[in-house]
């Protein structure tokens, strides 16, 4: 009975259950995307554990800048407090985000502080690319990790210097242009290939033909399907219908390696040519055994240390076997008649990638 390594092998099962795909989660719309913004800012509120003011100077100016706005004078005053933090604020305005709209963002220390849970944020101002602010930052820090030190020992568990502040943003200017501004409608595939272009673009087509009597849709590139939007009709409406139609993707032969945790990831479509192979392990054992020499009684001699090496190699019996892979069952199946270990499996795969057998890129990480 054949064993499967369940744990060690992933299966994508979608050659034996073909599923169709909405077009809308296999492609975006070209010109339509997310702005990253950024922002400096100060967290306060902090129990001790903030920036140390001698080791975090930009801390120290930024505190100052701000008590002066708010009438304090502290220019000729030294500031020993601990519980206030420079950070970088950082976050995604989606596309077409109108005023008033509220965005998560990512908030992580700057300088040497050590937690930045309880801490809150204080109004930031977020930018563009283009340097102009767009949204404004404030609230509550929801912090994961933690920190808990001792005299002798200290646990830290996830990471404490960086946090999350849920809708923490409130958009005040809204993003460039309109989606009723974008000409040509343009969908880019995520994982580009020239089967799934031209499936989208029959799909489409199929589509318009029932309801516009005409073709809207034609394959640019293995990247991208350009679509004509008929006339008078709304681009939204016309977005919303086309993404729902369903096709389905075909995606490269590949096999996805993952050596630090053992995990390998066979796509539907891997074959492997008729070959065949043995796998042995080599264990090569180095034991020191050193030794004392004592000198003759009543002698001038010294005691020595000898040094004394045991070296030992032991070699497995190898199982010679003819693995073809067809399909992805046979090739499971001649995998695992053999009995090997995710990482045995893994440098068999790389064998057979540089004989020319496997017929599948092979992406190692």
């Amino acid at each position: 009975m054949i064993r499967f390594l369940l744990a060690a092998l992933i299966i994508v099962q979608s050659g034996f259950a073909l599923a169709n795909t909405r077009i809308k989660d296999i492609t975006t719309l070209q010109g339509v995307r997310e702005n990253q913004l950024v922002g400096y800012g100060l967290v306060i509120g902090l129990q001790g554990t903030g920036d140390s003011l001698r080791n975090s100077p930009f801390t120290e100016q930024a505190l100052q800048s701000m008590l002066e706005r708010m009438g304090i004078n502290v220019r000729n005053s030294t500031l020993r407090t601990r519980n206030a933090a420079a950070v970088m604020v950082t976050a995604d305005i989606p596309a077409f985000s109108g005023t008033g709209t509220r965005i998560d963002v990512t908030v992580s220390s700057l300088g040497d502080a050590q937690s930045l849970k309880g801490g809150t944020l204080l109004v930031t101002p977020l930018m563009g690319g283009d340097g102009m602010n767009y949204a404004v930052a404030q609230g509550p820090i929801a912090v994961s990790g933690f920190t808990v030190a001792g005299q002798a020992e200290s646990l830290t568990q996830g990471v404490p210097t960086a946090g999350r502040i849920p809708n923490g943003a409130l958009v005040e200017r809204p993003l460039p242009g309109r989606f009723n501004d974008i000409g040509q409608l343009v969908l880019e595939l995520r994982n580009p290939d020239f089967n799934t272009a031209a499936r989208i673009a029959d799909a489409i087509n199929r589509y318009t033909r029932q309801h516009f009597k005409s073709a809207a849709a034609h394959v640019r590139d293995q990247r991208s399907v350009s679509v004509q939007r008929p006339q008078n009709v709304n681009a939204a409406r016309f977005m919303a219908a086309i993404g729902d139609l369903t096709v389905n993707p075909d995606v490269p032969a590949k096999v996805v390696v993952d050596q630090r945790t053992g995990t390998i990831v066979i796509g539907r479509d891997v074959t492997i040519s008729t070959v065949a192979l043995t796998h042995g392990n080599l264990t090569v054992r180095v034991t020191e055994l050193p030794q004392t020499s004592q000198p003759a009684p009543f002698s001038d001699g010294e005691t020595v240390i000898e040094p004394r090496t045991m070296v030992a190699a032991e070699e497995q019996n190898g199982q010679l076997a003819i693995v073809s892979g067809t399909s992805l069952q046979s090739l499971v199946r001649g995998l695992n008649q053999i009995g090997l270990k995710p990482t045995d499996i893994i440098s068999i795969l790389q064998t057979i990638k540089t004989a020319g057998a496997l017929q599948a890129d092979l992406i190692v990480q």
